[in-house]
């Protein structure tokens, strides 16, 4: 149910125009609100979750890697894509948490499910805090080079309001994680 259905915009047809590995591409024609129509060109994602890790003296494991699409190297919280469409995120959170980082959390809590760019996209990455953690063994996949940086938490919400961490879903789970702990 639209709650603005003079905003609406009705989906007409859908033509997968791109089929790969990460992501799927479609073109979708849509109905406009005034009865025209306009092309909208659709990335399909199976989705992803990403971990804030805070352990009991409330430092925050970030992963440190190189971006090459944006050629920016970034300090991001543990993520990964989905393994398939319907994978439970939770399950996804923990396993890509275990990979990247070696950690394994005692409590893991729903932050929240984010649309990452939904003027194109369909990706949603689901959000979440992971507490009482123990180290064990990482294994990230064979294509990430990772390097592992513990920071307080208040310094990593720091580098977010000064601009420095601009990982969107860094950002996000970091102030979210900060006002979880009753800051």
């Amino acid at each position: 149910m639209c709650d603005y259905p003079e905003l609406r915009e009705t989906p007409l047809s859908d033509e997968t125009v791109f089929q790969g590995v990460l992501i799927d591409v479609s073109h979708m024609q849509v109905r406009l609100p005034n009865g025209r129509t306009a092309l909208r060109e659709v990335v399909h994602h199976k989705g992803a979750a990403a971990v804030v890790p805070v352990d009991a003296e409330e430092n925050v494991y970030l992963v440190r890697q190189h971006r090459v699409v944006m050629d920016m190297m970034t300090l991001e919280i543990p993520a990964g894509k989905l393994e398939y469409v319907g994978e439970d995120p939770l399950s996804c959170a923990h396993r890509e948490l275990e990979e990247e980082t070696g950690l394994r959390a005692g409590r893991m809590r729903l932050l929240t499910n984010v649309a990452t760019t939904p003027g194109f996209c369909t990706e949603r990455i689901g959000l979440y805090l992971a507490t009482e953690l123990t180290q064990h063994e990482d294994h990230p996949d064979s294509d990430e080079f990772l390097h592992v940086e513990r920071l307080p938490l208040a310094e990593a919400v720091g580098r977010v309001m000064s601009g420095e961490l601009r990982d969107a879903k860094t950002a996000l789970g970091l102030l979210m994680a900060w006002q979880a702990l009753g800051h």
